[in-house]
């Protein structure tokens, strides 16, 4: 049997994690934040310009499933470009990036420490 921890590693095994740095390098050529943190989580604080996609409900917006009203969120309407992930500690976004992975995403990256790592590092927070 697996545990959560293990999910994560074997998930960071297959995934790019990136640092605040090339967050904002990829940012600045266009890729989209998703934090994929629940809504009242995001609602506490988020790096300035990120969507809320929870993790919940992601691979099901990503095709715009009749759960989530068959909208399909803008940040995940191109699968060739980089989506940069991000979520409180950088287990869920890990978990993330591999699902858009397997769902034929060429670029999904996850922000490694997460939201707490950028907090920890000074960067600006949105309320």
């Amino acid at each position: 049997m697996k545990t959560v921890q293990d999910l994560v590693a074997a998930a960071k095994a297959r995934i790019r994690e990136i640092d605040h740095a090339e967050l904002e390098t990829l940012r600045a050529k266009g890729a989209p934040l998703v934090d994929v943190r629940e809504p009242g989580e995001f609602a506490e604080g988020r790096i300035p310009g990120a969507v809320n996609i929870p993790r919940g409900v992601l691979e099901f917006e990503v095709d715009g499933h009749p759960a989530v009203n068959c909208i399909k969120d803008p940040a995940l309407s191109h699968r060739e470009l980089p989506v940069i992930l991000s979520c409180r500690s950088g287990a869920r976004s890990a978990l993330a990036a591999a699902a858009l992975k397997d769902l034929g995403f060429a670029e999904p990256v996850s922000l490694a420490g997460g939201f707490m790592g950028w907090t920890n590092a000074g960067q600006p927070v949105e309320r």
